[in-house]
């Protein structure tokens, strides 16, 4: 099958809009031709083929990378590459790929995973300082998604690099889905430092739609914040 068909197989599976459906038929593909086909997908303004392609991008690298760890690596500078300024490009979708790549495999996320991290991260004086902070409030909705997806199964990674510490500024942000998914990530990553900020919160009851990895769910800002609390113990 030419790389165009299977552009369009992958693309008509992801308007069907079934999960699992686009799981089980794309594992059937050739692993580095879905990659090239999802990457298109993931920038898709329909939330349902952006979200399902952004997990199923994640399966197709955790099959790279079980059989050429170096070429799982190409994507994911590729996603790097994308968030860079002078790649032309805005990244649209790269910080929540990166992550379900990373869940797929975890010598992806201990070598990728402070790259996440540093997109909350304001930039330093000194060469050696790792920030690279994302201002696109779209863009940072990608990182914090990413770093609350990574925090659900590589806990221990995000903690190592103190992710926690970064999760302040978006429990104040404006915006409620920063503020929701910043919740989330900081119930998953146990950071005790952030209660304050999340018991101040408790009332807001503002609206959100967020992926939980199957599906978007409708909830609040408050709703996430309880859940977190109850994590913290």
């Amino acid at each position: 099958m030419s790389s165009r068909a299977i552009k369009q197989q992958v693309l008509d599976l992801l308007a069907g809009g079934d999960l699992a459906a686009s799981r089980r038929a794309l594992a059937g593909l050739p692993a580095g031709q879905v990659v090239h086909a999802l990457f298109s997908a993931i920038c898709r303004e329909d939330p349902v083929v952006r979200w399902h392609a952004i997990t199923c991008l994640g399966d197709a690298v955790g099959r790279i990378a079980a059989d050429d760890l170096e070429a799982a690596r190409i994507v994911m500078r590729r996603f790097l590459w994308s968030l860079n300024d002078e790649s032309g490009g805005i990244g649209w979708g790269a910080p929540e790929a990166m992550a379900e790549c990373m869940c797929r495999d975890g010598r992806l996320a201990d070598e990728y995973a402070h790259m996440l991290v540093s997109y909350m991260r304001e930039d330093g004086e000194e060469l050696c300082q790792d920030g690279n902070f994302i201002e696109h409030p779209l863009l940072q909705r990608g990182v914090v998604w990413g770093v609350a997806r990574l925090a659900g199964c590589r806990r221990e990674v995000l903690q190592r690099l103190g992710a926690g510490q970064d999760l302040g500024r978006y429990l104040e942000a404006d915006d409620p889905m920063l503020r929701g998914l910043a919740a989330l990530a900081a119930g998953r990553l146990g950071e005790p430092a952030l209660r304050p900020l999340l018991e101040g919160l408790r009332a807001d009851t503002a609206p959100l739609s967020w992926y939980d990895g199957d599906g978007l769910c409708e909830t609040t800002v408050s709703a996430l914040v309880r859940d977190a609390l109850e994590e913290l113990g």
